[in-house]
Parts: structure tokens; C-alpha cells; sequence
């Protein structure tokens, strides 16, 4: 049986499951009724789950169909563990959570809190007074979170510690630490570059960044070919991004693997992309994919949301914007004027339903 309920609520009924030794799965409560039965008949928790599930997570379907992740307590606890000891979390430390409970980022807050006896703060959702006013020190925000603290004039240095993940991190702050993290590795095993306690980095084909981390999941939901295609031979999961490790073993992640464009031969990140055309004064959001292109087997287009409806910026603008910080074959061929772009709860722009994949 299902049960809606709002975050606090929420929250309470997943502590009460753990300390009961139970694994919880935790749905959009949003999420029409069809969906919702759609990824129950998926994962099928009525069956019963291993004993060393702690919970299961759906993905948030960026790439296709929704899975159940398997994730286990001895993840929660070496998460919980390896979190703690790197923002060196004190007895007067408080969480706040107000991310979405049913992605990881948000669960990870409460299990993170849970396994090491932390107070935790759970709001509703995200409002801007609410965590503005919020009496914690950690918190776990997503960079369109920040952006609206920001421009609200909240106060960010109130926080001891602001964990930013859920795609590309170009805000800056003495607090603030960039993530990065799977639904597979039960959230952030990278901070600032750098891999937490137990974490191991490697780059496999095509520069894909592959993890090993006693947090990673025990594998999708009665799946196992898709669990098998998730791992090497050898034990590394495979994260689907691409990346570079330096000399002293500092992660930069590039983007998605399946998300990069290929243009005339050369590999063109939409998130770079991105990060440069959302500066131009004329765009208010941004997002760059891939289209068929007879010539370039690929071209760059940019969908874009204008500041002025009335008055969006040309190909030409955006082009001449960018021109002195990408190349040639990064700068868009062709720009698409929309009113939003399609994201998940956590942020993360849904490529493939402006992209080559498009239905």
C-alpha cells in the first residue's frame, strides 16, 4: 500500500522504518497515481528486499525509464561516516532538510543525520523565508537554491556548511562545497575535486569517470542485466559522465557521456556551453543538446528562455557573446526560444526531451 505524505511527515514514518531495521522506497508525493503504481508494479517492494537494503531509490529518469537503486546500510553508515569526518561535524551541528525526500540528496540528508545521532531539521519543501530563517548549520541545496537565496539577500553565511550538488557548480562562497555524487553511491563521495574517505576515482573508455566506495548500491531493483552493465568487471561502477583526474588525484567532471555533442569530430560539453550563453544579460535560464546536422553529423543548439519575452537575444548575439570564450565548434548553430526548461525536482535539465531523443 502507498501513502501520501508531506516531507515532515514523511520523515518521521522513514526514521521509524530504520529504527526498525526496515528498507523504505519514497515516491514523489506529487507524482500523479498512474506513475506511482507504474513504479511500484516496477520494483515490487510487496516482495520483500535483502536484508542489507536500507532503501530503494528511483532514479529520476533523465535517461529513460525510471530504476530502482538498492542501497544498503553499510553504505548509509560508511556515507554518514565519511561525511562527518570531512565537515568535521560537531556536537552543536544541526541538518536542515528541504530537498526532495525521494532523491537521494534529500534521503542522504536524513539517513546522513540518522546514522550519526545529528539533529535534523525537515521543512516541507524549499522556500526561500523558511531556509533563510532555518536554526541548522549543513545544509544540501541544488545551485538554483543558491541563486534564489542570493537574490532574496538571505544570509548564506549563517551555515557552518553548504553541500551544492545536483549538477554543475559555478556558485562560490568560503561555505560552500561542490558535490559530486550518484543515486548509485548513496549521494555526494566527492567534495570539491576531492574523494571522501574510503572513495576511489579511475577513468575508464571515453575518459568515464568510474567510483568504488563501500556506499555504492548493491545494484537496480530485480534488474540484473541492467545491475551488470552498471559495473566493470572488476568491480567499478560505471558513472556514465566523462571527467579528468589531475596529478594530485582532483576530480573535474566534463558532463554526461550520452549528453556530449559531437561536432565535425570534436566533443562539445553542453554544460561549458551552458555556463557561458547563461551569462549573456538577455538570457534568464539555458539548455544546450545535440541536434541531427547532414554536415557536422551533429550541430549545437541552444534552447533558451529570454529575459523579455518580447525581445530575445539573436543567434548572432549569442554567438558574438561567446566567441572570445569557446571555440568555433562549441558556439551554437542554432538557437530555440522556449518559456521553461523541463528539470527534475533536483535541477537537472531533461536533455532528452529537448535533444537528438526527443519524442
Amino acid at each position: 500500500m502507498t501513502v501520501r505524505r508531506p516531507p515532515i511527515e514523511a520523515a518521521g514514518a522513514i526514521r521509524r522504518a530504520w529504527d526498525a531495521g526496515d528498507a523504505v522506497l519514497v515516491l514523489d508525493p506529487r507524482a500523479p497515481d498512474v506513475e506511482v503504481d507504474a513504479i511500484v508494479a516496477r520494483v515490487q517492494p510487496d516482495e520483500g528486499v535483502e536484508p542489507d537494503v536500507a532503501a530503494v531509490v528511483v532514479t529520476s529518469g533523465t535517461a529513460g525509464a525510471p530504476k530502482g537503486v538498492e542501497l544498503t546500510w553499510a553504505g548509509l553508515a560508511a556515507s554518514g561516516a565519511a561525511i562527518a569526518g570531512a565537515l568535521e561535524i560537531e556536537a552543536g551541528d544541526r541538518w536542515l532538510a528541504c530537498l526532495p525526500l525521494h532523491y537521494v540528496a534529500g534521503l542522504a540528508v536524513l539517513g546522513r543525520a540518522w546514522t550519526a545521532g545529528t539533529p535534523v531539521t525537515v521543512l516541507d519543501g524549499f522556500e526561500v523565508a523558511a531556509v533563510a530563517g532555518a536554526d541548522a548549520t549543513l545544509v544540501s541545496l541544488v545551485p538554483t537554491m543558491v541563486r534564489r537565496l542570493r537574490d532574496a539577500g538571505a544570509d548564506l553565511g549563517r551555515f557552518r556548511r553548504i553541500l551544492l550538488g545536483g549538477g554543475p557548480v559555478h556558485e562560490r562562497g568560503p561555505n560552500i562545497v561542490a558535490t559530486y555524487g550518484l543515486t548509485e553511491t548513496w549521494g555526494g563521495v566527492v567534495h570539491d575535486g576531492h574523494p571522501l574517505a574510503g572513495v576511489e576515482l579511475s577513468l575508464g573508455q571515453a575518459d568515464e569517470i568510474l567510483v568504488r566506495t563501500p556506499t555504492m548500491m548493491r545494484g537496480y531493483r530485480l534488474a540484473p542485466a541492467e545491475t551488470g552493465a552498471a559495473f566493470t568487471a572488476d568491480g567499478w561502477l560505471r558513472t556514465g559522465d566523462a571527467g579528468t583526474i589531475d596529478a594530485v588525484g582532483r576530480l573535474r567532471v566534463v558532463d554526461r557521456l550520452r549528453d556530449l555533442v559531437i561536432t565535425g569530430g570534436v566533443n562539445v560539453s553542453p554544460t561549458e556551453v551552458e555556463a557561458v550563453l547563461a551569462g549573456h544579460p538577455g538570457v534568464a535560464d539555458v539548455c544546450v543538446v545535440g541536434a541531427p546536422d547532414p554536415e557536422w553529423g551533429e550541430r549545437v543548439v541552444a534552447h533558451v528562455v529570454p529575459r523579455a519575452p518580447g525581445g530575445p537575444p539573436t543567434l548572432a548575439e549569442l554567438r558574438a557573446f561567446a566567441g572570445d570564450r569557446l571555440s568555433a565548434a562549441k558556439l551554437p548553430r542554432e538557437i530555440v526560444v522556449t518559456s521553461r526548461i523541463p528539470r527534475t525536482a533536483g535541477g537537472k535539465p531533461l536533455r532528452r526531451l529537448l535533444g537528438r531523443d526527443a519524442p
